[in-house]
C-alpha cells in the first residue's frame, strides 16, 4: 500500500514545464525583445530619415509620415523576428555554457531534448506570431503605405499653402497668396491671379475668406465674400465682379504609373494566381516562420562553446549562417521567378539545408558514435 502511495506521489510531482524551463524561457524572452527592439530602431531610423526627406520636398505629408513608419514598422519587425530569436538563442545558451550551467544540466540527466524543450517554448509562439505577421499583417502594411504614396503625390500641390507665402500651382498659371490659416484650414485674407482662355487674359480675386473643397469633378479652391477682376494687360476692358461664393478649380497632378508591388498582394490572391512571381512571393513568406523554427534548431548546438570561448564564442558562425540563408532565400526567389530552378527546390531547398546543418551540428556536440548508438536504440 505504501508502495502504491510512493508511486503516485512521484507521478503527480513531475511537473511538464520545470524551473528549468522557466529560466531559459524568461532570459530568451528579454533577450529576444531587447535584440529585436535594437534591430527594428536601426532599421527604422534609416528609413525614418528617407522618409523625412520626402516630407522635406513635398512628396510626404506631415499627416502620413507617423503613419508610414508605423506600417515600416510592422513590415520590418516581419522581416527580423528569425534574426532576432536566432541571436537570442545564441547568447543566451552562449552564455550559460561559459557560466557552466549547461554541464550541470548534463549531469543532471538532461540531454538535447531537454534544451530544445526549453528553448521551442518561446520559439513556437513566435513562429506562429511570424506567420500571422508575415502572410497578413506585413502585405497590409505594404498595401497601406503605396494608398498613402499614391494620395500624397495626387495632393502634393496643395500641401504648400502656408500663411504669409505666395504659393504656384498648376505649372504656375495660379498664384494664391494667404494672410492666416485657421486649424480647420479656413484661410483669410487671400488673393489669387491666375491666367484664364490660352492665357491671354488674368484673374485677380481677392476674398475675405477660402478653403479648398473636393468634389467629383477634381479639387477647388472656394472663395468667400470677395471681387474678382478679369481683363488682358494693357487692355481697358476688363470686368469686375462681386460675389459672395466663388470657386476655382485646381489641376490635380496625375502620379506616375507605378508597378504592382507584389509584397503588397494579399496572400490569398498569392494562393489564387498561379505566375512565377506570385509563387515566389508565396515561398518568400512562408520561409520567414520557417527560418524562425530552423535557426533556432540551429542555435542550440552551435551555442556550445569552450570555457574560453566567451559569450561571444561561435558568434562569428552565427552571423555567417545567418547572412547565407538570407542570401540564399532571395536567390532562390529571382530563381523560381525567372524559372531557373524547379518551384520546390525554390520553396524547400533552403530549408533543408538548414536541417542538416542543424543534424551535423547535433551530431558534432554529442558525437558521431553516440549518434549510431543513439539509432540503434542502445543509449537513453
Amino acid at each position: 500500500m505504501k508502495k502504491d502511495g510512493a508511486k503516485v506521489h512521484k507521478k503527480s510531482s513531475r511537473q511538464w514545464i520545470t524551473i528549468f524551463d522557466k529560466m531559459v524561457f524568461q532570459d530568451l524572452l528579454k533577450t529576444f525583445l531587447a535584440g529585436l527592439s535594437v534591430l527594428v530602431v536601426i532599421i527604422v531610423s534609416r528609413l525614418f530619415i528617407r522618409v523625412l526627406d520626402q516630407a522635406i520636398s513635398g512628396q510626404v505629408s506631415n499627416e502620413t509620415l507617423l503613419s508610414i513608419l508605423g506600417l515600416k514598422t510592422i513590415v520590418t519587425i516581419a522581416e527580423l523576428l528569425p534574426a532576432a530569436l536566432f541571436l537570442a538563442v545564441l547568447m543566451v545558451l552562449g552564455k550559460m555554457y561559459r557560466d557552466h550551467e549547461m554541464a550541470a544540466v548534463s549531469s543532471a540527466g538532461g540531454g538535447s531534448g531537454v534544451i530544445y524543450k526549453a528553448v521551442f517554448l518561446l520559439v513556437f509562439p513566435i513562429s506562429l506570431l511570424s506567420v500571422g505577421l508575415s502572410l497578413f499583417a506585413a502585405p497590409w502594411a505594404e498595401a497601406t503605405i503605396l494608398k498613402l504614396a499614391i494620395h500624397d503625390e495626387e495632393t502634393s500641390e496643395t500641401r504648400g499653402i502656408a500663411a504669409g507665402k505666395f504659393s504656384e500651382y498648376s505649372q504656375g498659371d495660379l498664384v494664391l497668396y494667404v494672410e492666416t490659416i485657421d486649424a480647420d484650414k479656413t484661410m483669410h485674407e487671400v488673393f489669387v491671379q491666375s491666367l484664364e482662355h490660352d492665357k491671354s487674359d488674368v484673374s485677380v480675386i481677392t476674398a475675405q475668406d477660402a478653403r479648398i473643397k473636393d468634389s467629383s469633378n477634381g479639387r477647388y479652391i472656394v472663395f468667400e465674400k470677395g471681387e474678382r477682376i478679369k481683363g488682358q494687360p494693357g487692355n481697358l476692358n476688363y470686368i469686375i465682379e462681386q460675389f459672395s461664393e466663388y470657386a476655382v478649380r485646381l489641376e490635380t497632378k496625375i502620379p506616375d504609373p507605378r508597378p504592382v508591388h507584389i509584397h503588397s498582394v494579399p496572400t490569398y490572391l498569392l494562393w489564387q494566381e498561379n505566375t512565377k512571381a506570385f509563387i515566389a512571393e508565396l515561398q518568400h513568406r512562408f520561409s520567414v516562420p520557417m527560418g524562425a523554427l530552423l535557426l533556432s534548431f540551429i542555435a542550440v548546438p552551435l551555442a556550445q562553446i569552450s570555457p574560453r570561448g566567451g559569450v561571444y564564442g561561435n558568434m562569428a558562425a552565427g552571423f555567417l549562417i545567418y547572412f547565407t540563408y538570407g542570401n540564399l532565400t532571395r536567390l532562390c526567389q529571382g530563381w523560381v521567378t525567372k524559372d531557373t530552378i524547379p518551384i520546390w527546390l525554390g520553396g524547400a531547398g533552403v530549408d533543408i539545408l538548414l536541417f542538416l546543418i542543424g543534424s551535423f551540428l547535433l551530431a558534432r556536440l554529442y558525437s558521431w558514435q553516440w549518434l549510431v548508438l543513439k539509432m540503434k536504440g542502445q543509449v537513453a
